[in-house]
């Protein structure tokens, strides 16, 4: 569904509300409950394998599941009939699928008037539907709507919400998603956000305010199937981190026995009520709040335990005690970072997402015991957050599908403080602003391309069909593809296998794929020393085999590496890199991830963070991996094979708008567009049609600097960039830099959905965080606000981001994988000023 944006806020803000949960659902021992819950955080992918086939087994299995479709929160029937189909896909029988007609509302999308319903609730047939079923669901929507149809007008319990109770304790399993979710703690959070929660607004109440930057936090009563601790849901997509902490502090009466528990989009918590334990499945995280020793005094909040699990990771509910997938390694005492990281104050933060900020800037991170970050509206009024290593933090490590990291954390210490902030324009804020000293080379004239590229972002899952299948497909003799790979980047020959084997689960032939003996360093966990094969960049065998080849993929890790091995010392071509052209002019398709992206154009970004790029310039001298998490931009010549822009990777994941931008500026071609590529994701380079396709899992931003207007006395002061951010299906036309959105969208100018004034992007607790997903919901869809504010800063020095509507911007919207919202949009103005900043 799309982002419901509740605007209903209370007219007299409350300090507290006394809320204790009363009613028959409170007084239901769990030690009788031998059913389960399967607890999801919204925006259930139809693709989620593991979520549906839990609640279906638990449900009795495809043979005897009988199911029933509870849809009273919802404005319409359709996610309750999208939900239904998705269950037949699954294997369930149609016939043991029921939509009971349960709601105290009519639905938009019939002919019926379901207000007739509203009575249902106390009729002995829907009761008897009820007690025949082994599952129940409740599609997501106003939580409230669920819970004023199942209890009364005295708020006890109906004969249907008995019925309910009745089939749980004898074993039935009950699910829910979003709305779905809140209503299964007894207190049921409804709305709010977390700025209002650490202001310490909340409220019974509701009345109508769109004038404010944040929401109070709304309580009411769930039904209280769930009584280990509070539920809530679009977790991290939402940013709900904060209201949870304010309302675990406030409303959790058994804060030694229960923790509090938000659950991510597309990820469920299911409920084992038997051995009182709890798995997390899906696609995303649950992040654990253990409030017990937290400490709340005049707006301060100390002490609270913060963990982020993952899936295949278990709780006990009652010891509170935690059980790592097996996978996964410690990370205590073997870090693997050592970078002292910038605080988290907007787009521009690498890892700038809670999770990820957590596990790469401090648990996995060597180099420092505390990472901060900030949470505050346009006036800077609002709230620092300290995340802490303690005795007991630990981290835990390991991949999933393929070579992507998956982490989990336990028990970071969260501080939270009132903070005030100033930002004003400082002409003189950079200074010491080093331009690039790079020089372009000289462009060679490559004649007709025939071959094709693939580039993508990094992160690649192995279950990314539509990256693996196209690249197969673009090889053009299909699972008879002769295929090399270069593992010149990496330090050992673990991806290049991982992409191999991926090759062959995709129907290539072993005996057809060939690892190429270039590089110019020694593999860790081989007996050969490979640092021999830095000779085979010149040798006429390699570069005869190369010419035999079909497709050529560079694998990640360092970019340098690879423009060493494929470079002779003079900067001229070797042979390798003459034949790797040769194939490529005559038809082949070359493709990369990561540091194999970013050798694909003639300007290779190999190192910098976005914020330094923008304060302290470029450098001349590069250190290795440790500065591609930071520092100025550090550029070198790439291998050319894109010829129509610069390329930057990790994009959305590393937060590379400002190095990009930056770097476009000083060494770009300004009749050309720049492309940064989200993790996940690929761009499809088409020669011949003279087109980009996106396809994969993530976005790529397009960056247009022809109208861009700039200051020489004013370092880094940007005017009138225009800035896209684009999905899987949309293309861009590489002759007219036209950029066409897939059909299946909808424009939202004249049609926003969003109708509110949206605070700055001010760090990880910022509602819908990356970049396109805050241009997206708090910008172009929203027809409250004409621009949106990002700062980002250190040390009192940094840069305001103000990203503008004009005539020429556009926003375009779809679902995707079921019902989740597919965003893409057109041309939003970013202007970039230096500022000073001061913290009161």
């Amino acid at each position: 569904m799309k982002r419901v944006i509740n605007t209903a806020i209370t007219a007299f803000l409350l300090a507290s509300v006394c809320f204790l949960p009363t009613g028959q659902a409170s007084a239901h021992s769990m030690d009788e409950i031998k059913g389960s819950l399967v607890i999801t955080g919204g925006s259930l992918g139809s693709s989620n394998k593991d979520i549906y086939e839990s609640f279906i087994k638990l449900a009795g299995g495809v043979e005897k599941a009988k199911i029933g479709i509870i849809p009273a929160a919802s404005g319409s029937l359709k996610s309750s009939k999208e939900f239904r189909a998705d269950l037949v896909k699954y294997g369930v029988k149609e016939a043991d699928i029921e939509i009971l007609p349960i709601s105290n509302h009519d639905f938009s999308d019939t002919d019926l008037d379901e207000k007739s319903w509203k009575n249902n609730v106390h009729d002995n047939a829907v009761v008897s539907q009820i007690e025949d079923l082994s599952a129940i669901w409740f599609v997501g929507g106003d939580q409230l709507r669920i819970t004023e149809t199942l209890y009364d007008a005295k708020g006890k319990s109906t004969l249907a919400l008995e019925a309910i109770w009745n089939v749980y304790r004898k074993g039935a399993v009950i699910g829910g998603t979003s709305a779905g979710a809140a209503i299964m703690s007894d207190v049921m959070i409804t709305g709010g956000d977390s700025l209002g929660g650490l202001k310490g607004k909340f409220t019974g109440k509701s009345a109508s305010s769109k004038d404010k930057e944040y929401e109070p936090v709304r309580i009411d009563r769930g039904l209280g199937f769930f009584k280990y601790g509070i539920i809530d849901q679009h977790f991290d997509e939402r940013g709900r981190l904060g209201r949870l902490v304010a309302t675990a502090v406030k409303y959790e009466k058994q804060k030694k026995k229960y923790n509090s528990y938000g659950i991510d989009e597309d990820t469920a918590l299911i409920v084992n009520n038997q051995e009182k334990t709890t798995e997390i499945a899906g696609r995303g995280g649950v992040t654990v709040v253990d409030s017990s020793k937290a400490k709340e005094h005049k707006g301060k909040i100390d002490n609270v335990s913060i963990s982020f699990l993952s899936p295949g990771d278990k709780i006990d509910l009652t010891t509170k005690s935690f059980t790592i997938h097996s996978k996964k390694g410690a990370t205590q005492g073997n870090e693997y970072y050592r970078f002292k990281p910038l605080d988290a104050t907007g787009v521009l933060t690498s890892y700038g997402k809670l999770k990820p900020y957590l596990s790469y800037s401090l648990v996995d991170n060597s180099s420092t015991d505390s990472v901060k970050s900030y949470l505050y509206d346009s006036k800077g009024t609002g709230f620092a957050l300290t995340f802490s290593k303690t005795k007991q933090t630990n981290g835990f490590w390991g991949y999933k599908d393929g070579q992507k990291d998956d982490y989990s954390i336990t028990n970071v210490n969260m501080d939270v403080a009132p903070v005030s902030l100033q930002f004003k324009t400082d002409k003189h804020a950079f200074k010491d602003y080093q331009e690039s000293n790079f020089e372009l080379p000289e462009k060679t004239g490559r004649g007709a391309i025939k071959g094709n590229l693939l580039i993508a972002g990094g992160a690649l899952g192995s279950s990314n069909e539509a990256v693996y299948n196209t690249f197969i497909e673009l090889a053009k003799e299909g699972s008879d593809a002769k295929v090399g790979i270069i593992s010149a980047a990496s330090g050992s020959l673990s991806s290049s296998d991982s992409f191999k084997n991926d090759l062959l689960e995709y129907g290539l032939k072993e005996e057809n794929i060939k690892i190429l003996p270039i590089s110019a360093h020694d593999f860790k966990g081989t007996s050969e020393d490979e640092s021999r094969w830095k000779e085979n960049k010149n040798s006429d065998g390699v570069a005869a085999e190369i010419k035999k080849l079909d497709a050529i993929w560079f694998v990640g890790g360092d970019q340098t590496y690879i423009t060493e091995a494929l470079f002779n010392p003079d900067q001229t071509e070797s042979k390798a890199l003459q034949a790797i052209w040769d194939i490529y002019k005559e038809g082949a398709v070359l493709g990369g991830t990561s540091a194999g992206a970013a050798v694909m154009s003639d300007v290779m970004l190999a190192g910098g963070g976005s914020l330094e790029t923008l304060t302290k310039g470029f450098t001349d001298t590069y250190n290795g991996m440790e500065q591609q998490e930071g520092g100025p931009a550090y550029l070198e010549r790439g291998l050319g094979f894109f010829q129509d822009g610069l390329i930057d990777q990790h994009f959305d994941n590393k937060a590379r708008l400002g190095r990009l931008i930056a770097a476009a500026h000083e060494v770009g071609d300004r009749n050309q567009l720049s492309y940064g590529i989200d993790e996940d994701t690929a761009i499809v380079v088409n020669n011949h049609k003279r087109k980009v396709e996106v396809i994969g899992r993530g976005g790529l931003t397009v960056i247009d600097l022809m109208k861009v207007k700039t200051n020489p006395n004013i370092k880094s002061q940007y005017k009138n960039i225009l800035l896209s951010t684009i999905a899987p299906g949309d293309r861009v036309d590489l002759q007219t830099n036209e950029i066409q959105i897939s059909q299946h969208k909808v424009r939202t100018k004249g049609n926003e959905y969003g109708d509110f004034n949206a605070a700055p992007h001010s760090g990880v607790l910022t509602e819908h965080g990356t970049l396109s997903k805050f241009l997206s919901y708090q910008l172009v869809d929203n027809s409250g606000e004409k621009e949106v504010k990002a700062y980002s800063f250190d040390k009192g020095k940094g840069v305001e981001l103000t990203f503008r509507k004009t005539k020429v911007t556009d926003g375009y919207w779809g679902y995707k994988d079921g019902s989740k919202d597919d965003y893409s949009v057109v041309h939003a103005v970013l202007d970039i000023t230096p500022i000073a900043v001061k913290e009161k």
